[in-house]
């Protein structure tokens, strides 16, 4: 890598402007950023059912004020009994509690900035398999979400036609769609 690319104030003081449960935003030279308050990340999970049917969770975001269609995912680490949780078993639990469905295994596929000019946040995809249904999903007591359950085949279509109707679609979700179909690397994160 070149050095000589790296901007004048890339390593000048940190400034915290605003500090939050979650987020804060900080400053360092001219550059603002979001920093996640939880190290773990979050994690992104990549399901189909033994129905090959992918899943899909759909839920409000007031950030942008939308419905949004996502896969199911979660804050590492969130959790005051468990700070120090890994990735697997933030998936599963996020899994478990966002969609009702167990895995029997969890693999890490890939690791990377969620807004690498905006926030210090890292999200790693996995690949959950060996589905079981135990419950209805729905997320905790804070949240409200709907499960989809769409065939493997017609995703795609079925997301661009969310888009259609109006719901923000996450475009990360194409990166688990090819995640699903060409794999990824089976090795533990950072």
């Amino acid at each position: 890598m070149n050095d000589d690319r790296i901007p004048a104030d890339a390593h000048a003081h940190v400034e915290t402007l605003c500090e939050g449960r979650w987020l804060s935003l900080r400053k360092r030279g001219r550059w603002e950023y979001a920093e996640r308050n939880n190290p773990g990340g979050a994690v992104i999970i990549v399901a189909v059912t033994p129905d090959d049917c992918v899943l899909f969770v759909e839920q409000y975001r007031v950030s942008i004020l939308r419905h949004t269609i996502e896969m199911p995912a979660g804050l590492v680490g969130d959790l005051a009994d468990q700070p120090d949780e890994s990735v697997l078993l933030a998936a599963a639990r996020e899994l478990e509690e966002e969609t009702g469905y167990r895995c029997g295994q969890v693999d890490f596929l890939h690791e990377g900035p969620s807004s690498s000019g905006m926030s210090t946040e890292m999200i790693a995809f996995v690949r959950a398999r060996e589905l079981v249904r135990v419950g209805a999903g729905g997320g905790d007591e804070s949240e409200n979400i709907v499960v989809h359950e769409v065939p493997r085949r017609d995703a795609g279509a079925w997301l661009f036609a969310r888009a259609a109707e109006g719901y923000s679609v996450d475009p990360k979700l194409f990166a688990g769609l090819w995640f699903l179909e060409h794999g990824g690397r089976a090795a533990e994160p950072r």
